[in-house]
């Protein structure tokens, strides 16, 4: 059954207006009333209910889509544990293609970082809407996947404003740093059985050694995907792969 993202808090017997995306991609795939979809939210809580919505569509109009909530199923298809990455963005279209697959395999939230080797430099109204396009292809894999939670993209920051910030991860949180130095345990065994994850790792080329040795001094720990060199958006992928799909 078609799944659309309707962010905005649904009740049964309820009717009433898509939101102009999804109606557009209602009107795409030629729905015409009566048709049932899937719709969901993307979130819980502030009066979300999570899960999802079975829909029938009740008006099809030029630019408008109206549609009356028949059911709800509480089904979560979400990760065991919360991976949060802290990526340092790799350039061109792979960022996008790391936000696809990172939601895809259960990512929980994604924090864009600058690095001294990032390519990718994002502020003012680029950044915004970089972001924007971010959370827009992390819509598209939750309808894709059967996630009923949309992970966020945060806004870019610089690494070293990023990890002296609130929104850095408190000092009791598991937060992993990915590492290719000799000696360093393997990535599944420094997570041990922690239910939230931060995993930090660079842009093309990796951190520099001075900002690998500042996670560390803020209580980061280093862990090995192996002695393999990863692209960046690779090694989102591998780091989820191995923490999320438990």
């Amino acid at each position: 059954m078609p799944r659309f993202h309707c962010p905005t808090p649904l009740l049964l017997g309820a009717e009433l207006d898509l939101p102009a995306g999804a109606a557009r991609h209602v009107q795409v795939l030629r729905h015409q009333p009566g048709d049932v979809i899937t719709l969901f939210e993307g979130q819980t809580g502030n009066g979300f209910t999570g899960g999802e919505f079975q829909a029938s569509i009740t008006h099809m109009g030029r630019s408008d889509v109206g549609v009356r909530i028949d059911s709800h199923s509480p089904v979560e298809r979400e990760a065991a544990r919360a991976i949060h990455l802290v990526v340092g963005m790799p350039a061109n279209e792979r960022m996008d293609w790391l936000v696809e697959k990172a939601t895809e395999l259960g990512v929980a939230s994604i924090q864009p970082v600058m690095a001294a080797r990032s390519v990718l430099k994002l502020k003012g109204d680029r950044a915004d809407k970089k972001i924007e396009r971010w959370q827009s292809i992390a819509v598209s894999a939750c309808e894709q996947c059967g996630r009923n939670q949309v992970p966020v993209i945060h806004p870019p920051q610089s690494l070293a404003d990023w990890l002296r910030s609130k929104d850095a991860p408190p000092a009791d949180a598991t937060r992993l740093v990915l590492s290719l130095r000799e000696g360093n345990q393997p990535l599944r065994l420094v997570a041990g059985d922690a239910q939230a994850v931060w995993v930090l790792h660079g842009p093309e080329g990796g951190l520099t050694a001075q900002e690998e040795d500042w996670a560390l001094a803020q209580g980061w720990k280093p862990a090995s995907l192996g002695s393999r060199v990863l692209r960046a958006e690779t090694a989102s992928v591998a780091a989820l792969s191995l923490l999320a799909l438990e």
